[in-house]
């Protein structure tokens, strides 16, 4: 194996010597003027330079044919051949606008703003693009976490940002609110294989700026979709893997027509067994897209959604089990009439989810422009279920006698579903000149939903009349938001930051739940949020930032059915420096968050694997945040990042055999004190790229009270990466070819759980009742792999 090895890097290295080197330079200017700091850099390695004072840039590149983006808010392609030396100047006036600049403009942030945050590329999402879900492709971001139900990336999967899960994420695409507006959650199962129309994405951490829907309280997620091209173009990708994961995609786009209209698309379909055993998933999704741009309008009309059928994996297993079969899945499990041990095939979960945007930019002068959509998404679906010696009652059935005697319980296979409307209008106003960059804006959303059920089977009652629900209630939620946020001037280094929100919810519920008690609920919020910082450059490639943000936020609808929650408050203090140089960049910052009402993780899941939450009353995260990118050479980079972190629950209370017990300043629950990653990127000749990908995070209790029993043991996991990009073969553009194999030690590890407690009588203590408590984890993937194969023309 060492003489393998030895042979392979000598070969390599072979390669490399008698690769040749030759220089790409040029000015990038706007209307004749140089553009300073304009990005410049290759588009299938994502390496570049940033332009000097004079637009002067300059790279090092081996022989080949590259494709160069030049971006300035404007953007430009250029393909090259390198030969020998060139100059290639490159003018950005009349070019096509970054969506960046435009549709998202109103909650994104630059360097110029005093927000944490890091973006995510097209290139970047590509290299790993091969089914796995949006949460899994921003695992190696600083401060994430992410989990899987069916363990191989595919199907439910989840995002904790320094250690707040999914509901406390704001999501937008395009600017317009993705998170269920009910439970607060993001579903990336709804919309699979999304991450192929979807051009880049910005997690900010902490507060972030002003955001339309739900308010951050961990991070905010902003997706910007595919951008129109200029030339017409298509895309057929494959990949297949381990559990018998496949995934097919269909793109297109007619470039643009009559150098004004513009079409594209895109269909998917994904298939996968699950490591968990009979965790499989089937998605379909698709993304349509028309455009009309001129000199200073952009409108967009665009469509896209998707159906998921997935066999349920959110029941977990104990900790026995996971030692001596952990693929086990107990959900749908019951006995026959025989005596035999079954699984329920019909027990899976389908829904089906399309979103419509409208999306108009107008640039009035070289001063103001506007931004306004519109958004309407109908969802509906259900979850199906075999429930065993299910209480009659709770199904809103009537009991029996049989054979003199009254049956109250009986086998009974029901649904579950959620049908619901989500429309509404995000709208803002922008003034920027040299010193001042001003938004005005806000939203107004709408959500109205159903929920109900119905029983199918019943192995010994009287069934219900067909469709008639046994338990109704619904559910009416609006959300308004308007803001006003400025970056100004303050000296020719020192920049200001000033952002003001207020927020209106009201959430109003009648009904039943599906245990048959009432759910009425008629609340409203009034939440003012404002957030301010301050910039300093100390010189070109150094800037200092120090920000203070407040947030609110409302309960969900879980927390609703699980308690009488109260509102939560958040002051987030944030002090970072940034260094961005041509071969090492940095970020680096200190966070504070304080919280009043947090609504914390008990650990408990309810019926339908969601988590419930309390208020903890006083609680905090102080932490540190260090990411990097260091370029040692032309071919080999590093990409570490560092998170440490306190996070602590003050004078926590809570409920222990049957007494009030006080447990001081304890550990919130899911947040680990130590997250870290690594990319090790290694592109030896023009064309490979080899990556080593490493995250650990360490140990982290499922409980606010730091059971023992609800501790996760910490894990490091490396996947490996390697993609060739052939440009130009015959009748393509390009051809790709990626392979990807995850957690190459084969570490068997748990990244998700759940902890509980029940009572029983124990006369030895005054209670008279003994809390016990037990745990269900939900296990990983071992070593497996994903082999991808695009035609690009």
């Amino acid at each position: 194996m060492k003489n393998v090895l030895f042979f392979v890097g000598l070969l390599v290295l072979s390669i490399q010597a008698y690769a040749q080197e030759f220089k790409l330079s040029g000015t990038v200017t706007e209307n004749g003027v140089p553009l300073n700091e304009a990005s410049v850099y290759i588009k299938s390695t994502g390496t570049g330079t940033l332009t000097d004072e004079d637009g002067n840039y300059s790279l090092s590149l081996e022989d080949g044919t590259y494709t160069v983006v030049f971006v300035f808010g404007n953007q430009k392609s250029k393909r090259v051949v390198i030969d020998s030396d060139k100059t290639l100047n490159i003018d950005l006036s009349g070019a096509e606008e970054s969506l960046d600049e435009v549709f998202l403009s109103a909650v994104r942030v630059t360097e110029k703003s005093p927000i944490t945050y890091s973006n995510l590329s097209n290139e970047e999402i590509e290299d790993r693009n091969l089914g796995q879900d949006i949460p899994v492709l921003m695992s190696y971001m600083p401060n994430v976490v992410t989990t899987t139900d069916a363990g191989a990336g595919v199907g439910y999967t989840g995002i904790r940002v320094r250690g707040s899960d999914a509901t406390r994420v704001n999501v937008t695409i395009n600017g317009i609110p993705y998170n269920d507006a009910e439970s607060q959650g993001s579903f990336w199962v709804n919309l699979g294989d999304f991450a192929s129309s979807v051009e880049n994405l910005q997690l900010q951490r902490g507060v972030g700026t002003s955001t339309n829907g739900a308010g951050a309280f961990g991070a905010s997620l902003n997706i910007l979709t595919d951008s129109y091209k200029e030339e017409a173009q298509g895309e057929i990708a494959n990949s297949i893997g381990s559990y018998n994961t496949f995934k097919h995609t269909v793109k297109f786009s007619t470039g643009l027509i009559n150098d004004h209209f513009s079409f594209s698309g895109r269909a998917s379909k994904i298939k996968s067994d699950g490591y968990i055993d009979r965790a499989s998933s089937d998605l379909k999704s698709y993304f349509l897209q028309g455009t009309f741009v001129d000199d200073n309008t952009l409108i967009k009309a665009l469509t896209f959604g998707g159906s998921e059928r997935t066999y349920q994996a959110w029941y977990g297993i104990d900790k026995e089990t996971l030692e001596n079969d952990r693929t086990f899945n107990p959900a749908g499990i019951y006995t026959d009439e025989n005596g035999n041990t079954k699984f329920y095939d019909n027990q899976t979960d389908n829904y089906k989810q399309d979103h419509y945007q409208l999306l108009w930019n107008q640039d009035y002068n070289s001063n103001w422009s506007s931004n306004i959509a519109f958004h309407y998404t109908y969802g509906r679906g259900y979850y199906e279920e075999y429930n065993e010696d299910a209480d009659l009652a709770e199904f809103g059935l009537p009991t029996f006698v049989a054979e003199g005697e009254e049956v109250t319980t009986s086998d009974i296979v029901g649904t579950k579903w959620l049908d619901n409307h989500f429309y509404g209008t995000v709208f803002s106003l922008n003034y920027e000149n040299t010193n001042w960059d001003v938004t005005l804006g806000g939203g107004l959303n709408r959500y109205e939903g159903d929920h109900f059920g119905e029983v199918l089977y019943t192995r010994f009652a009287r069934n219900n009349d067909p469709y008639e629900p046994y338990y109704f209630n619904q559910a009416d939620k609006t959300d308004f938001n308007i803001y006003g946020k400025a970056n100004f001037a303050i000296t020719e280094k020192l920049a200001g930051y000033a952002d003001l929100q207020l927020r209106t919810v009201s959430y109003e519920t009648h009904g039943m739940l599906d245990d048959q008690s009432s759910f009425l609920n008629d609340d409203s919020f009034s939440f003012f949020n404002p957030k301010a910082g301050i910039t300093y450059e100390i010189n070109p490639f150094n800037q200092l930032y120090l920000s203070y943000a407040k947030a609110h936020r409302e309960p969900s609808r879980n927390d609703y059915e699980n308690g009488d929650p109260e509102p939560e408050e958040l002051n987030d203090f944030e002090l970072g420096w940034r260094h961005n140089s041509q071969n090492f960049q940095v970020n680096t910052n200190l966070y504070y968050m304080d919280y009043q009402n947090q609504l914390v993780l008990t650990g408990g899941i309810d019926d339908v694997g969601a988590f419930i939450r309390q208020n903890s009353g006083n609680s905090y995260r102080l932490g540190l945040e260090i990411d990097a990118t260091v370029r040692l050479s032309d071919k080999f980079s590093v990409r570490p990042n560092i998170s440490l972190s306190q996070n602590k629950n003050v004078d926590f209370v809570s409920t222990f055999n049957g007494e009030l017990q006080e447990y001081g300043n304890t550990d919130i629950s899911y947040s680990p004190e130590i997250v870290a990653g690594n990319i090790f990127n290694y592109e030896p000749i023009n064309g490979l790229e080899l990556n080593l990908l490493s995250k650990y995070i360490g140990e982290q209790f499922m409980s606010n009270v730091e059971a023992e029993n609800s501790k996760l043991d910490s894990y490091f996991v490396n996947d490996f990466n390697v993609q060739y990009s052939w440009e130009q073969p015959w009748v393509f553009k390009e051809i790709v070819i990626t392979g990807l194999v995850n957690n190459i030690f084969n570490e068997k590890y748990v990244s998700n759980g759940y902890y509980f407690t029940f009572n029983v009588p124990n006369e030895d203590i005054p209670s008279g009742v003994q809390t016990l408590d037990g745990a269900g984890y939900y296990p990983q993937a071992t070593t497996n792999f994903l082999l991808g194969l695009t035609l690009k023309f």
